[in-house]
């Protein structure tokens, strides 16, 4: 198939393909350069532009890897690329929900590789989160060489992502509306405050018949002007419009040929080839592609995340602080704790804790008989809320502790005042024992009395408890905080 390919190329320039020594030197050969073909408006040969153009990047550097993939719905790329036989696994849409690329690429015709497209991806819309998800699934994909993204036209969450993580972006204009409709696409980069070089517009489907008097001879340079007008870079290098490119779109025979091998002898075939030269003599001076930044980004990200992680563990008590026994296997933590400055903070044993909450909230000995009842609803009450407790002075002076347990949301769900008779003096009832060791070893001073503090214990997963101080789940545990830390005041 290479070998073909490029004897079409060799046939319209001969010596053309010795003349462009295009050899990827780059060390980041499994972080793509990523090319994004995309317009708002349709019918201005966006996906013509895209498909053609991975087969000439391929041609002209044979030992490229060059894949395509489409987030349109219209099959074209299955169409042209299939070769048939091959046992199909998976689409487009696997990608997109987790599936690394290198694990979806099927070989096609003319060397380029390309993932199947999927017509479900308009309901994955909404779970598609960040401006920067689809990078992430690149850098993270295996994939090598050059992809090339042929997008919806529209402004989808899909194509803003598509347009965000290439490093090359080309935008096919034919037309006044065309090139009207341009300005969305650099509008989303100053929203986001990305750096607009990436962005190119491409006149395609010029008809060089049409002539005008005066500055502006054809075309070409009246959207050249135009574009340029509007502060939008428009490369030198266009697409003609040309009836035998379109034949090759729409024949009896229903197939899609490629430019390359069936229109070698019209304008638009050079026109690939320069347009090709000068995507490779980008792709090979980009050292460091957007993929590959990204990926570094994320592991510097991942290392402070580690390091935090690593600092809100060391300050971990080791122990129960209601029973004072370590945390030994599985399952022993169920609940985590922590002070309002922080100066405390562990996990504890479920039973412990429920055990406690039972006893303060029904005021039951643990050897009575209604306990062991009582303890069932506590246990499922205890791990679907978060509990508060914060001393506090009643009207006459004397030390109370007031109880709450909230929703994940923060909604009240039970409040309650409890006495603190006996917790100075060292008096257990039998009743409150728990609790007043759980607020001794974590909120007493050194003077013996309460800090005016508050103390707030979460449920965990028995299984992986140490999660719940990993960024994501902390950040709702600081926002829970703040929260509490509101209601105090008020």
């Amino acid at each position: 198939m290479t070998r073909k390919v490029a004897q079409c190329l060799q046939m319209v320039k001969p010596g053309l393909t010795t003349g462009l020594s295009f050899r990827m030197m780059h060390p980041m050969n499994n972080f793509p350069y990523i090319l994004t073909i995309s317009s708002e408006k349709g019918g201005v040969g966006k996906t013509t532009l895209a498909t053609n153009l991975a087969i000439f990047l391929k041609a002209m550097q044979e030992d490229l890897p060059v894949t395509i993939i489409s987030f349109d719905n219209h099959f074209t790329v299955d169409r042209m690329f299939e070769l048939k036989g091959q046992e199909p696994h998976g689409t487009v849409e696997d990608f997109l929900t987790g599936t690394r690329g290198i694990d979806l690429l099927h070989q096609g015709q003319y060397g380029v590789n390309y993932i199947p497209s999927s017509n479900n991806l308009t309901e994955l819309y909404q779970g598609f989160k960040g401006p920067m998800a689809l990078c992430r699934m690149v850098a993270e994909s295996g994939i090598s060489g050059i992809i090339v993204l042929d997008t919806r036209p529209d402004l989808n969450i899909l194509t803003q992502n598509a347009l965000y993580a290439a490093d090359r972006v080309l935008i096919p204009v034919k037309d006044m509306p065309s090139l009207e409709n341009c300005k969305h696409i650099f509008a989303l980069f100053d929203q986001r405050g990305i750096d607009k070089k990436s962005l190119a517009l491409i006149p395609c489907l010029i008809d060089n018949r049409i002539k005008y008097d005066g500055l502006f001879k054809d075309q070409r340079t009246l959207l050249r002007a135009f574009a340029i007008n509007r502060g939008y870079r428009c490369m030198d290098t266009y697409i003609s419009k040309s009836p035998k490119v379109e034949s090759l779109n729409t024949n009896p025979d229903g197939k899609i040929y490629p430019i390359l091998s069936h229109a070698r002898e019209t304008e638009v075939h050079s026109q690939f080839i320069e347009l090709s030269r000068d995507i490779l003599s980008s792709y090979n001076q980009t050292k460091e592609p957007r993929s590959y930044l990204y990926h570094q980004w994320q592991t510097e990200q991942e290392g402070r995340k580690k390091e935090a992680f690593l600092a809100r563990l060391e300050g971990v008590l080791p122990h129960c602080v209601i029973c004072g026994g370590l945390h030994e296997g599985e399952g022993s933590k169920g609940f985590y704790f922590e002070t309002a400055d922080r100066t405390s903070r562990g996990f504890l044993h479920s039973d412990c804790f429920t055990g406690m909450l039972c006893s303060i909230l029904y005021d039951l000995h643990p050897r009575s008989d209604l306990y062991q009842l009582s303890l069932q609803v506590i246990r499922e009450s205890a791990g679907a809320s978060i509990a508060v407790f914060r001393p506090l002075l009643d009207e006459s002076g004397q030390p109370r502790l007031f109880f709450q347990q909230l929703d994940p949301s923060g909604a009240p769900l039970l409040e309650r005042e409890l006495s603190l008779e006996g917790f100075f003096e060292g008096v257990f009832d039998g009743i409150r024992d728990q609790l007043f060791l759980l607020l001794n070893e974590s909120m007493t001073g050194y003077d013996g009395k309460l800090r005016s503090s508050w103390l707030v214990v979460h449920p965990v997963d028995k299984e992986k408890p140490e999660q719940v101080l990993q960024d994501v789940a902390y950040r709702r545990i600081q926002d829970m905080h703040r929260l509490v830390s509101e209601m105090a005041t008020n």
